[in-house]
C-alpha cells in the first residue's frame, strides 16, 4: 500500500507542468530574454538545478510550450471532426469560442513572444515551423471534407492558409484593439468562412 507522503509526491508530468506554468507567467511579464532560468525557478518554487532536471535549456521550455499548444489544437480539430453536418456547420458553431480564445491577452502575449523569439533564434524558429507544419497538415486534412473538385492543389492550400491567417491575425488585433466588437466581427467571419469553404 502506498503511503500518503509517497502519493503526494509530484509526478514527472506534474512537475514539468509546474515549470511550464511558471515559465509562461515569467515570459508574459518579461519576454524570453528577460525571463531567466532563476526567475522561472523562483516562480515555480524550485531551484535552478531542479529546473534543469526537466528541461535542458530555455529552448526546451519553448518546445514544450509549443507542443502543449499543438496538443490543444489537435484536440480541437478532433472535436470539430466529430461534429455532425458539414465542416462549415462545425466551424460556425465554434467560431465565437475561437474568437474569444484569440482575444485572450495572456495567451496572445505568449504567442507573440514565441514568434518574436523565433524571428531571432534559429533553434526556436525550427521548433515553431515544425509545429506550424503539423498544424497546417491537420487543418488541410480537416478541410478536405469541404474541398471542391474544381480547386487546384494551390488554391486549396491557399484557402487553408487564409483560414489560419484569420486566426493568427486575430491574436495581433486583440492586442492592438482589445475593445473591438467581437459579436459583429464573428458575424463577418462567418461570411468569410462560407466564402473560403464554398
Amino acid at each position: 500500500m502506498v503511503d500518503d507522503a509517497q502519493s503526494a509526491r509530484p509526478t514527472v508530468e506534474s512537475r514539468r507542468q509546474q515549470i511550464l506554468d511558471a515559465a509562461c507567467d515569467q515570459v508574459r511579464q518579461s519576454g524570453f530574454h528577460g525571463a531567466s532560468m532563476a526567475d522561472i525557478a523562483k516562480a515555480a518554487g524550485l531551484s535552478v538545478g531542479q529546473i534543469y532536471r526537466y528541461f535542458e535549456n530555455k529552448e526546451a521550455i519553448i518546445a514544450a510550450i509549443v507542443a502543449q499548444d499543438l496538443a490543444e489544437m489537435r484536440e480541437k480539430f478532433a472535436e470539430l471532426e466529430r461534429e455532425p453536418g458539414t465542416l462549415l456547420d462545425a466551424l460556425e458553431q465554434h467560431l465565437p469560442d475561437g474568437v474569444d480564445k484569440c482575444f485572450d491577452l495572456k495567451r496572445g502575449a505568449l504567442v507573440l513572444e514565441v514568434l518574436a523569439e523565433a524571428a531571432r533564434n534559429p533553434k526556436v524558429a525550427t521548433i515553431v515551423r515544425a509545429a506550424d507544419e503539423q498544424e497546417r497538415a491537420l487543418a488541410r486534412a480537416m478541410m478536405e471534407r469541404s474541398r471542391k473538385p474544381e480547386w487546384s492543389d494551390a488554391e486549396f492550400n491557399a484557402r487553408c492558409e487564409a483560414v489560419g491567417l484569420i486566426f493568427d491575425g486575430l491574436v495581433m488585433r486583440a492586442v492592438n484593439h482589445p475593445e473591438l466588437d467581437r459579436t459583429a466581427l464573428t458575424e463577418v467571419l462567418r461570411t468569410t468562412m462560407r466564402h473560403l469553404l464554398s
